[in-house]
């Protein structure tokens, strides 16, 4: 069934905003937010049943830990899986980019799920360790030679990528896997909640930190991305950091090449900028 019927129905007269921007390419969460004489929830109709299944798993197992979503409800109308969603708020870090104290905190709530969640938030039998991140980050570039061409990455930029060492990855642990600024929600009164379980997986916690840490420092600047850090409470060395950051970068252009069949170079060059930028600071150290 269509996700704005579902979205109208759920309504039920309410009045209804659409939070997902752009098309609705297959497979795409949709995201609205109804509001009624109560206030305001959100309903996120998800793209397909294995997103909702991963979701709701990964929300039952950290049940209890601090900035987690509560859900309200979920359901299944037709083919259609859906959960609506206790408000969380209409900012987020990347919106807020003056606010390290906000930052600060965003770290310490990453930090205590890796600390407290359990591993049955899995059901894989060893998750994400250093040989499964060894042998994907050698296949990432592999990929990302089919693309080299419509991205802007030069043979030698690719080549030195893929020679770059492999990060360290410490024993997996319950891991969001996007904690990008978009997905730390601000409430009104500065409550954080960290949104979009759907791929959760078990994972290194380096893997969270360093795009946590990336993405903050490249959205809202060095001294926020410094507070995460603070607020999570572990250091990462710039080498070390920018091996993850060459690991990330690589697997944003293919999945970006995969999913703008039509861009032109342009779109892709600050991720290209990016890697050059990790590649030189991954070889320090």
């Amino acid at each position: 069934m269509d996700a704005q019927r579902v979205a109208e129905q759920l309504a039920g007269g309410a009045r209804l905003q659409r939070l997902t921007m752009g098309e609705h390419r297959a497979g795409k969460n949709q995201v609205y937010r109804i509001f009624d004489d109560t206030g305001s929830r959100i309903l996120k109709i998800y793209g397909t049943p294995a997103r909702d299944r991963r979701e709701a798993h990964a929300l039952g197992a950290l049940d209890g830990c601090v900035g987690i979503p509560e859900v309200l409800t979920r359901g299944i109308e037709g083919d259609t899986h859906w959960a609506i969603i206790a408000d969380s708020g209409r900012w987020d870090l990347a919106t807020l980019p003056e606010n390290t104290g906000l930052a600060r905190r965003s770290g310490e709530i990453l930090r205590n799920i890796h600390d407290t969640a359990p591993a049955e938030m899995s059901n894989l039998s060893r998750g994400i360790d250093q040989e499964w991140v060894e042998v994907d980050f050698q296949s990432t570039f592999r990929r990302l030679e089919r693309y080299r061409s419509r991205v802007g990455v030069s043979i030698d930029l690719l080549r030195a990528a893929a020679e770059t060492q492999p990060p360290h990855a410490s024993e997996p642990r319950a891991s969001h896997t996007d904690p990008s600024p978009k997905n730390f929600l601000v409430d009104d009164d500065g409550e954080i909640t960290l949104v979009n379980w759907q791929w959760a997986t078990l994972a290194p916690p380096e893997w969270d930190l360093s795009k946590a840490v990336w993405l903050i420092g490249t959205t809202l600047g060095p001294v926020a991305a410094e507070a995460f850090m603070e607020g999570y409470g572990a250091k990462m060395s710039a080498a070390a950091l920018d091996r993850w950051i060459v690991y990330h970068t690589g697997m944003a252009l293919v999945f970006e090449a995969e999913s703008m069949t039509h861009a032109t170079p342009a779109a892709y060059a600050q991720l290209v900028s990016e890697l050059q930028r990790a590649v030189s600071g991954a070889s320090v150290g």
